[in-house]
């Protein structure tokens, strides 16, 4: 009786190192195989910062007056601009960004003051935060919405026909929509719509005569590039 007691302690002994031998096992594997995402066993990163570097074209809306002439009107030259931005998620859902960019505008006289031609040109600086929600049920696919404030400066202020030109800077708010596709846990591919709500007030000099105006600028940022998350 005794040995058929020793002989099971022994093989329930021998099962428990076996058993540890493979929990040992398992949480030496590669971390990236462990760190799986419950909805769509999508590999998330570890870190809540990202960055991306993206292409940004600047479209424009070619609107705007100088006060006090009727029919004055004012266009606006488009860009690409290479931009920068910082992701902080709170959650895999919540996130703030940060983008930085800058690019140029030329500003021309339309419609009553078609004549001015160009106006004048202005380098801009236009900060925006925006919080965002981002959906991650569909895998690598990862789709958000956002909304958020914007700050313009404007910079670098020269002028063409007029005289003197000054664009103030101002407040604006923000919208975005756009995705990420995730190529793996760090890399993956951006394709992001900004809309930025910037009517900035401005005073010009033509002829010794100063006129004030605002310049309904309210651009839309089409941006694509690449997103890293650390």
């Amino acid at each position: 009786m005794m040995t058929k007691v020793r002989t099971v302690a022994a093989q329930g002994a021998m099962a428990l190192i076996v058993l540890m031998g493979v929990g040992q096992q398992a949480l030496a594997a590669d971390p990236a195989q462990r760190y799986v995402a419950q909805d769509q066993g999508t590999v998330e990163a570890s870190s809540p910062w990202q960055i991306r570097v993206r292409a940004l074209g600047v479209k424009t809306n070619d609107s705007g007056y100088v006060g006090g002439i009727a029919g004055s009107n004012l266009s606006y030259s488009d860009t690409v601009t290479p931009e920068f931005d910082i992701s902080y998620f709170f959650t895999e859902n919540i996130a703030a960004e940060l983008i930085l960019a800058t690019t140029y505008a030329n500003v021309d006289g339309t419609g009553a003051i078609g004549a001015l031609g160009n106006v004048g040109k202005v380098w801009v600086l236009p900060p925006t935060l925006t919080l965002q929600y981002h959906i991650t049920h569909f895998g690598a696919f990862r789709p958000y919405v956002g909304a958020g404030l914007n700050y313009t400066v404007f910079y670098n202020q020269s002028v063409g026909s007029a005289d003197a030109l000054h664009v103030k800077n101002t407040f604006g708010a923000a919208l975005q929509v756009g995705f990420d596709y995730m190529l793996d846990r760090h890399w993956g591919i951006n394709v992001d719509v900004k809309k930025l709500f910037l009517e900035p007030d401005f005073t010009v000099k033509v002829a010794g005569t100063d006129l004030k105006g605002k310049a309904k600028l309210n651009p839309w940022l089409l941006g694509a590039g690449v997103t890293y998350r650390f």
